[in-house]
């Protein structure tokens, strides 16, 4: 069995989850702070072997009144070089207000403000994977 990684790209870190080898429960895995695409594509690409991924679900930055703007083709274009470097499938998941429930999550764990801004992306990132894990069947 494989792992599904999920990404919520921001224009200064990449938040990282991966599931469990059973596809049920979406695990941080980092916070990858951004160096430039081609290292970044590359950085990711890297991770998917060793995990075993054999899907990568990206967060779509759709606006709240269901367009897409700038940041979805940025989210596109991005995809369409990471499939140039990888074999696993890329899916794309909804992200509306996964950011803001990460950071009411960490608001409630009593995360300070500086700390928050470390790990928001990552826990996103298992916002975003664990909706795609509860929607998808395997």
């Amino acid at each position: 069995m494989n792992r599904v990684m999920s990404l919520d790209l921001g224009d200064a870190r990449i938040g990282v989850a991966m599931s469990d080898l059973m596809k049920i429960i979406a695990n941080g895995y980092e916070t990858y702070k951004r160096v430039g695409e081609a290292k970044d594509l590359e950085y990711i690409a890297s991770l998917v072997k060793p995990n075993e991924v054999d899907t990568i679900v990206i967060g779509l930055p759709i606006n709240m009144d269901g367009t897409s703007g700038v940041r979805v083709e940025k989210t596109h274009a991005f995809a369409d070089k990471l499939r140039e470097l990888t074999e696993a499938k890329i899916v794309f998941q909804d992200e509306r207000l996964t950011t803001v429930s990460a950071e009411r999550i960490l608001i409630e764990g009593n995360v300070r403000r500086d700390k928050r801004k470390t790990v928001i992306d990552k826990v996103a990132a298992i916002i975003i994977l664990q909706q795609y894990l509860d929607t998808v069947r395997f």
